[in-house]
């Protein structure tokens, strides 16, 4: 089994290597493309930053001005006679908008209640059943420079609501 290991540790300079030289072998100037894809990296990068930046800015300014405490609290209220504990709102909430952020969260729902608890195990699914909605959507409509996404927000918003109350459902069906 070490003997495996240790051979994996060599599979990516050996694919690098393969792709240079079947470059070579191909009369491809494979340096120069190389330097022209950085390049091109490079201005993807400055095309997109801006994007991710504002999702970032639109996370921190949620938690810090206290409407994510509030909107939890709300939740909790509502909630709360049904079973359903309030970390799970927070994860929901926020896992659209950052992974970072739900995984900050996902991490103290661990830590807090157990990696075997009922609410680690909604938390757990939530994070597999809901996609990072608006860095996606910054990142892919940002790098192509599209604008205008007119219904696209509320459709990728109404699917991850639906992937949080499926998972939320089946795990009450299950745990």
């Amino acid at each position: 089994m070490e003997i495996l290991q240790q051979s994996f540790q060599y599979l990516i300079p050996l694919f690098i290597l393969f792709t240079v030289a079947y470059g070579f072998a191909k009369g491809t100037p494979v340096y120069e493309s190389f330097v022209s894809g950085a390049k091109e990296g490079i201005g993807i990068i400055m095309g997109i930053f801006p994007y991710v930046l504002a999702i970032f800015i639109m996370v921190k300014s949620f938690q810090a001005s206290g409407a994510h405490d509030f909107f939890k609290a709300v939740f909790a209220a509502a909630t709360g006679p049904l079973g359903l504990p309030a970390e799970v709102f927070s994860i929901g909430l926020v896992k659209p908008m950052s992974n970072a952020a739900a995984l900050g969260i996902f991490t103290e729902i661990l830590k807090t209640h157990g990696p075997d608890s009922y609410t680690s195990t909604i938390a757990a699914v939530i994070m597999g059943s809901a996609e990072t909605t608006f860095y996606v959507i910054a990142v892919y409509l940002g790098s192509v420079g599209i604008k205008k996404s007119r219904f696209l927000v509320p459709v990728c918003l109404s699917a991850d609501l639906v992937g949080i109350l499926v998972a939320v459902v089946v795990v009450r069906l299950l745990f």
